[in-house]
């Protein structure tokens, strides 16, 4: 009795599957391609926001001289050099009450409605 197979195609690019019957793959780009393109989704707007608070981070950086422990910069210019303040990684709530939003080790605080002062995360 012959048995009849049905012709299996890569799950990537569609060709006609040759050899194993468990191959989902004609080769290591098309397996490499459909994950990416899996995780891709998930991992795109992981990826924008990790873009956005490592531009805010050098935006910071940039503002804050090496030699100086603090720095006042207006959110016009922040704003202009690409700054969003949707994205931070946390939060410093001092004894007096002021609120600190950190870009990993660079901080802002708003002073005035349109001023803000910028630091330098202190070293343990």
């Amino acid at each position: 009795m012959l048995s009849k197979t049905t012709a299996r195609a890569c799950l990537s690019c569609g060709k006609t599957l040759k050899g194993r019957s468990d191959k989902k793959f004609c080769d290591d780009y098309c397996r490499n391609n459909y994950n990416n393109q899996l995780k891709s989704d998930d991992t795109n707007s992981v990826r924008l926001i990790n873009n956005q608070l490592n531009k805010n981070r050098k935006v910071l950086q940039g503002a804050l001289p090496e030699d100086k422990e603090t720095s006042k910069i207006t959110r016009e210019q922040l704003l202009l050099k690409g700054f969003s303040f949707k994205y931070f990684t946390h939060l410093y709530n001092t004894k007096t009450g002021n609120t600190y939003y950190y870009c990993y080790d660079y901080g802002y605080r708003q002073l005035e409605k349109d001023l803000y002062l910028i630091v330098r995360q202190k070293e343990d």
